[in-house]
């Protein structure tokens, strides 16, 4: 019985480390790669997108925020 619980903590302290290994390295390749770009997020898309189109309304929200 204690034999069988030794080995099961070994087993779950082994897979543990393992883990936090794996964790630590993932964080580590994703904290490098996220400073090259600034945090943003490049895609494959081919459409052109468009985040402002002049039109009436807008020329009068500008006006009236200055």
């Amino acid at each position: 019985m204690n034999e069988s619980r030794r080995g099961f903590v070994k087993k779950a302290a082994v897979v543990g480390a393992v883990t936090a290994v794996g964790v630590v390295t993932a964080h580590a390749a994703g904290a490098t790669g996220s400073n090259s770009s600034n945090g943003v997020v490049v895609g494959k898309s081919k459409k052109k997108e468009i985040t402002y189109k002049k039109t009436r309304a807008w020329e009068d929200y500008y006006k009236s925020a200055m």
